[in-house]
């Protein structure tokens, strides 16, 4: 009687790469047309004047020039009042 039985199952085994989300280029610093300013799951942050949303929610520069970072007031579907940050390049 010697042997083993009823292995079980092994969980959490599988392992992916992290997928490198974030902010790339920070408040003052400067961007060309189309580099990525942030990478992000979800709208986290809006994109504002001078910016692009693509279909991954990534946000991109739509023109040459200095990021900026600001809070703002977003109206929720149910009526709420909350602050989201938002990235301008002016």
């Amino acid at each position: 009687m010697s042997h083993v039985k009823a292995g079980g199952t092994a969980k959490n085994v599988h392992d992916s790469p992290g997928q490198r989300l974030g902010v790339k280029r920070y408040g003052g610093q400067k961007v060309r047309n189309g580099e990525v300013i942030v990478r992000q799951v979800g709208l986290t942050k809006r994109a504002g004047k001078g910016t692009k949303l693509s279909r991954n929610f990534t946000i991109h520069a739509a023109k040459d020039g200095v990021v900026k970072f600001n809070e703002r007031r977003v109206r929720l579907f149910s009526g709420k009042s909350v602050k989201r940050t938002e990235v301008t390049v002016e």
